[in-house]
């Protein structure tokens, strides 16, 4: 009896009982919720049962927790929990875990067993046979660039012989030399985290993990400049077209690798496909390939239709080999290769490759774009959605509809539409999913010519979302093919076909070439036929003319920007103001439009509207059509109501397709602008820079604004329905009197409020997700109470007017600087110790002359117009907004304390809140280049640190 009754209790399933509602789940679906929790939430739901304990006290549950938390640097404590709980505020010593687990009989579960499996497996105990990856021992650059680059993988021997890295980078050497220096570390998680190397190699001998943390730092030249010195770039890659960037504007490319048994790299696609080479210079590395558009068993890919991010869903390297590989028939195996110490593996541009370490491994890595691959980088960064997927999906990323429209696949092709998901704009999910059955007899060709067939013709480069995993943002793409063209003439050919595909390069010149020739000037040179700098419409240098055309954000906005332009103009040469005499003549403006491929050229001086305008269908006419200027100011503010209120997929889809275009051609200055001489001025030549900004804003934001008629207010009043729902002023005792421009001003802010967290999330890195969750609580109720109210004479109170014409947009590579000369002698005008040469007795400097590009004015709080200035130009130096404050002689704003009930808030708040609120990603320039302020605790602490100082002057 009480054998049969021990017999009853073994065989006892305790998980129903254990789980309760929870038993329908699945544990790897459990699993999943309890990675959502926080580590207290975790640690007390340990306690409900016997089988949440289990769940609770899974290693790789705890992993997640811990490096989900904010960017950091941490030392393992020889468990996850324990490194979690490790320093948590409020856990005491004695709080951590130091009793034995307890152990539950009754419950069984595969999916942890696996996984626990997956832990514990040595792989010293696996056989490897060579592979069949193609093996080289001495290979010339002809060789490989004829047979190999763009075109299969290959592993090299003896590119390493001769590096230091060869015979000193294993873990115990670089150990004795950079033992406290900390390093980057890989996992899933959007957080960066870092380790010294002593704390890594101590987690890797004590680690039992499915998917062991590995180095993979891409700064590892910035902590540890020496181990550049150790290896030297085969010669086999000796060209990178990203080098013609700085350092702090081109992708990543160079990594440091050390991993333990059991760690690798997931199947992936290298970024924006570039090539890649890798050395190993410690322990075995195994390698699987498949060639472009060839998904493996087991992986997803993930493709969104509105800005063509891609994701990619993966099991860990481990996993795949020990669950997915075993699968596989024989034809369906990827390319294989065990890499050994000294050995070199090319992976060409576009192949899917996943590793994993069979011992703990060293190895370093670069990414390279050359004349093979220069075209996909280029493609891999151009607007849409559909050709990303079939860059890494292949034809299973081609929908029925793109079949059924192209007559240029092969009928071989369409036999295989049905084993194809479909991936176009019809799919109800805001990403779709493309199969992962590996269809190896498909054919598919990596050809540039047939991967541009699936662009999407209706999207721009100028007016689309910007991918958040392109591997450079818009502005740095643009001035990365900018340089390329004026630093490699030999290579514009290739340059030119590479910026059609990203940049629609062919058709903006084309615009340009018509307008030129419509306006008697002269055809443009080589160099001139492509877009200067890294504004946000294209903009072209033709002999002593500047032509603009304006592009970004569709017809609307730009008809608004360059209305306002034009409105702006009028008021200035009719004032006394200086500003006037540094800023550009305008030459000509007007509207092309582009229809059965011929253009059709209207001048324009913003005054009434456009024929064209008037009857295009989708134009939407605001309130100010018989105002002198229609899309003038205030019709700009009327419009930027109603983008305060969309979100940035909406802005993307309201910028539409259209082949109108308004241009403007100004004078061309002499000189360079700023962007290109920073490192070359002289301190007094900078500080000169900001004495001069200081009094041209003066200038600016003292300009007359256009008054707003009573009618057109009360129009303006119903569209933007203007009111300030449960905000501030509801909470006054007292009516606030609010100037008509005030009131507009107000009514926009607290409408961008609104969706300011969503903003910030899709943002996302370098924003910390911490702060972004107390945004609302930070911004006023109602933008109104950040400016000073005062009582008139008739005991109501009112807001001081804070709207000014601002620039909004003067950035290093919107101010021009001249060479001048003065007589060496001269010491109170220069001092030759701080000039950049010398000729004949005279001192040469830069001086400021231009500020250029007023397409982005606006009426604002003059505030807004130091962000750009103090960001981009200052870089944060307080020193030199001291002298542009100076410079400017009058107070931005008045902050005076108040008996009136009325909260005072000093002016660094007001910066602050609208770098939050502002359109464009300002926060990420913040967290960027102030790398110490993404573990702030609170925005008061980021504000103090970036604005602080503007309390001592305003």
């Amino acid at each position: 009896m009480e054998a049969q009754a021990q017999e009853e209790v073994v065989a006892r399933d305790r998980r129903a009982d254990a789980l309760g509602d929870f038993n329908v789940l699945p544990d790897e679906t459990v699993c999943s919720i309890l990675d959502l929790l926080s580590p207290r939430d975790v640690a007390r739901l340990a306690c409900v049962s016997s089988v949440m304990y289990i769940l609770c006290n899974e290693e790789p549950l705890w992993m997640n927790l811990c490096l989900s938390k904010e960017n950091r640097q941490f030392q393992y404590k020889g468990s996850w929990k324990r490194t979690t709980l490790h320093g948590l505020e409020g856990v005491r010593k004695s709080d951590e875990p130091s009793r034995k687990p307890l152990h539950f009989d009754g419950f069984n579960s595969m999916f942890l067993y696996r996984r626990l499996y997956r832990c514990y497996t040595r792989l010293d105990g696996f056989a490897f046979d060579q592979g069949n990856v193609e093996r080289k021992s001495d290979i010339s650059f002809e060789e490989f660039f004829d047979q190999y680059d763009a075109q299969k993988p290959v592993l090299v021997s003896g590119l390493a012989d001769n590096w230091l890295a060869r015979k000193t980078w294993t873990p115990e050497q670089l150990l004795v030399k950079y033992g406290d220096t900390p390093f980057r570390i890989s996992q899933k998680s959007a957080n960066k985290i870092s380790m010294k190397l002593e704390d890594y190699v101590s987690y890797i001998q004590q680690q039992h993990d499915e998917d062991p943390l590995y180095i993979f730092d891409d700064k590892f030249g910035e902590v540890a400049p020496d181990l550049l010195k150790d290896y030297s770039v085969p010669h086999l890659f000796p060209d990178d077209y990203f080098d013609v960037l700085d350092s702090d504007q081109r992708p990543p490319f160079r990594w440091l690798i050390i991993g333990p048994e059991r760690s690798g790299a997931s199947w992936h696609v290298d970024p924006a496909l570039t090539s890649a080479w890798n050395t190993l210079l410690c322990g075995r590395k195994r390698w699987a390939l498949y060639p472009p558009g060839r998904v493996p068993l087991g992986v997803t890919v993930h493709v969104n239709d509105e800005d063509g991010d891609v994701d990619i869903e993966t099991p860990s390297s481990l996993q795949w080999w020990l669950d997915f590989y075993p699968l596989l028939a024989d034809e369906d195996k990827p390319i294989e290769c065990t890499q050994l110490p000294g050995e070199t593996i090319y992976v060409p541009t576009g192949w899917w490759h996943c590793v994993l370490n069979l011992e703990t491994t060293v190895a370093v890595t670069q990414n390279y774009v050359n004349s093979k691959n220069f075209e996909f980088v280029c493609l891999d960064m151009a607007p849409g959605y559909q050709h990303k997927g079939v860059c890494r999906a292949g034809l299973l990323a081609i929908s029925e509809e793109v079949f059924e429209k192209n007559q240029k696949l092969s009928s071989s092709e369409l036999t295989r539409k049905k084993k194809r998901v479909k991936i176009d704009e019809l799919m109800e999910e805001s990403s779709c999913e493309i199969a992962t059955n590996g269809e190896s007899d498909m054919e598919f060709s990596y050809d540039i010519n047939f991967l541009t067939m699936f662009l999407d013709k209706e999207r721009d480069h100028y007016n689309a979302l910007w991918s958040t995993s392109n591997c450079i943002g818009q502005r740095e793409l643009r001035d990365w093919l900018w340089k390329l063209w004026i630093g490699k003439p030999g290579l514009r050919d290739i340059i030119w076909k590479g910026a059609c595909i990203a940049l629609n390069t062919n058709k903006w010149s084309t615009c340009m070439e018509e307008l030129c020739a419509f306006h008697n000037i002269s055809p443009p040179a080589d160099e001139e036929k492509f877009p200067v700098g890294t504004g946000s419409n294209p903009v072209y240098l033709v002999g002593d003319n500047v032509v603009k055309i304006f592009v970004e954000d569709g017809l609307e906005a730009s008809l608004h920007a360059l209305g306002t332009e034009l409105e702006f103009y009028s008021l200035m040469q009719k004032s006394d103001c200086t500003l006037k005499n540094h800023v550009p003549n305008i030459l000509a403006s007007g509207i092309v439009l582009l229809k059965d491929g011929t253009y059709k050229i209207m001048p324009w001086d913003g005054k009434g509207v456009p024929d064209i305008i008037a009857k295009h269908r989708t134009m939407v006419l605001g309130t100010f059509t018989d105002h002198e200027y229609p899309f003038g100011i205030w019709s700009k503010k009327q419009f930027e109501y109603r983008k305060a209120g969309m979100s940035l997929e909406e802005l993307a889809k309201a910028g539409g397709h259209s082949n109108i275009w308004p241009y403007i051609i100004t004078k061309r200055c002499k000189g360079k602008i700023f962007a290109e001489l920073r490192d070359a001025l002289s301190w007094e030549e900078v500080t000169n820079l900001a004495s001069f900004l200081g009094k041209q804003l003066r200038d600016l934001h003292v300009l007359p604004v256009t008054p707003l008629n009573d009618l057109s207010y009360l129009h303006m009043e119903k569209t933007m329905e203007m009111g300030h729902d449960n905000g501030f002023m509801e909470n006054l005792n007292e009516k606030i009197n609010l100037p008509a421009a005030s009131k507009v001003f107000f009514t926009i802010l607290n409408r961008k409020k609104k969706d300011v967290s969503s903003r910030l999330m899709k943002w996302g890195y370098p924003i910390p997700s911490a702060l972004i969750e107390k945004v609302h609580e930070y911004l006023p109720k109602d933008f109104v109470e950040l400016h000073s109210l005062f009582k008139n004479e008739e005991g109501l109170f009112e807001v001081r007017n804070c709207c000014s014409w601002i620039h909004t947009d003067i950035m290093d590579d919107n101010i021009h600087l001249e060479q001048w000369h003065v007589d060496s002698y001269d010491a109170g005008i220069v001092n030759s110790g701080d000039m950049n040469g010398s000729s004949k007795g005279k001192e040469i400097s830069w001086r400021p002359s231009y500020i250029y590009d007023f397409s982005n004015m606006s009426l604002g709080d003059p505030i807004l117009d130091m962000i750009p200035i103090h960001l981009d130009i200052f870089r944060g130096d307080l020193q030199l907004l001291k002298l542009l404050l100076e410079g400017y002689g009058l107070p931005f704003g008045r902050r005076k304390s108040s008996d009136d009930g009325c909260k005072v808030r000093q002016i660094s708040y007001l910066a602050m809140c609208y770098c939050i609120i502002h359109e464009e990603n300002i926060l990420g320039a913040i967290f960027g280049m102030w790398k110490e302020l993404r573990t702030a605790k609170s925005w008061e602490e980021v504000e103090e640190t970036m604005w602080g100082d503007l309390n001592k002057y305003l």
